[in-house]
């Protein structure tokens, strides 16, 4: 059992880097979400997947002997609810983008930014305009 979960990690994880590293930005937005659920199926494998009983400490003990670790399963159901709204508001944006550029190859994005320099902060300003400025 935990070998066929393992190849089954293998496999997810594989896709979706193959994805991620595609060209098409929907089909990368998808890759990371498939990650996003190789590494939930690795975090829940180290949970003891093949334990039958509950994970409730007996009567007069302190441990856990063969019961299934809570924790694990914990955290993969709250990053599945996580993952889901990233997937959601990441294929909003990638929408929103290709319905602005008209496209969605990355390298034709990347071709759409703007020329040189830092896009967010404005020019350093040059001594003519300075001088300019100082005018009026």
């Amino acid at each position: 059992m935990t070998w066929l979960l393992a190849l089954t990690i293998w496999v997810t994880l594989s896709t979706g880097l193959y994805l991620t590293l595609s060209r098409d930005l929907l089909r990368c937005v998808l890759g990371l979400a498939i990650v996003g659920s190789g590494a939930n199926l690795l975090l829940f494998l180290t949970g003891r997947i093949g334990s039958g009983q509950p994970p409730v400490v007996p009567l007069g003990e302190t441990v856990l002997s063969q019961a299934a670790n809570p924790l694990p399963q914990a955290l993969v159901l709250t990053a599945i609810v996580i993952g889901f709204a990233l997937m959601c508001f990441s294929l909003v944006l990638v929408l929103r983008l290709i319905e602005r550029q008209r496209t969605d190859d990355v390298l034709d994005l990347r071709l759409a930014e703007p020329p040189g320099g830092d896009g967010v902060k404005p020019p350093l300003p040059t001594p003519a305009a300075d001088a300019r400025e100082a005018r009026t």
